[in-house]
């Protein structure tokens, strides 16, 4: 699928796996909508490749719905990165036994609704949007990928919230695919690793952390790098003949449950 000219929105767009497909969207030659919470580091990028920066809580429909409209006026809306997420890690019960010990459902609630319901959300509208498409000689509309995590599959202890919320990401994939197909829209799932991204700090002890990480990768031993991640999305989105599929990129690795 050619997208060149046309428009893509990247959620949590700003940093990590989303600015490294930002980029190379934009060197394929779409108009990119970094839409993040993050105004500096996203209108900064949005800059940089030439493409447009719009403030997104994946939470808020009507943000959504601007963000999307947004694209759209650019030019025909034709791929979707979904890469916003937070993590959050809790046992699910407390060593005392007693109910105020254990995990936090607020918290919970809050992973489900921004990784997985934030990730429908924008599902459902930028498809919307995307079924008007005039098709291609595939018959293809448009094409958008989720972000999950190995964590759907090799969940570790205090993951229960953050495993649950990528597992429905997987396990919405293919149902997903399927109800979009009428209207020529593929959708696939690319699950990272332990990618090197801001979450790990900098300096020699987390130098350290990182490479004590890595030791555990199959092959090669080290932690993955943002590019890496992001020309699988590019190449989902790209790859007519690529759907309803779930990619894990990740070393080989499967995590142990601690």
């Amino acid at each position: 699928m050619d997208i060149n000219g046309a428009s893509a929105i990247v959620t949590g767009g700003a940093s990590g796996i989303g600015a490294a497909a930002a980029r190379q969207l934009a060197a394929k030659g779409a108009i990119v909508v970094v839409a993040d919470l993050q105004a500096d580091k996203g209108e900064a990028l949005a800059q940089e490749i030439g493409g447009v920066f719009a403030r997104v809580d994946v939470t808020d429909t009507d943000q959504i719905k601007a963000a999307v409209n947004a694209a759209a006026e650019i030019a025909p809306l034709r791929a979707v990165v979904n890469s916003a997420g937070i993590g959050w890690a809790q046992r699910t019960i407390g060593r005392d036994g007693e109910f105020d010990s254990a995990a936090d459902l607020a918290a919970f609630t809050k992973v489900i609704a921004i990784n997985l319901i934030g990730t429908f959300d924008v599902v459902r509208l930028a498809a919307t949007v995307m079924s008007r498409n005039e098709p291609d000689a595939d018959g293809c509309r448009g094409a958008i990928v989720n972000l999950a995590s190995v964590a759907a599959f090799d969940g570790q202890i205090g993951q229960a919230s953050y495993s649950a919320s990528k597992g429905g990401v997987v396990g919405m994939t293919l149902p997903v695919a399927r109800d979009l197909s009428a209207s020529g829209i593929r959708l696939n799932t690319v699950a990272p690793g332990l990618i090197d991204t801001p979450i790990y700090g900098e300096g020699p002890e987390s130098d350290a952390f990182k490479a004590n990480l890595g030791a555990n990768v199959l092959f090669p031993k080290r932690l993955g790098v943002p590019d890496e991640l992001a020309s699988m999305v590019v190449e989902c989105i790209t790859n007519s003949y690529l759907n309803a599929e779930v990619i894990r990129v990740d070393g080989g690795i499967r995590m142990p449950p601690k």
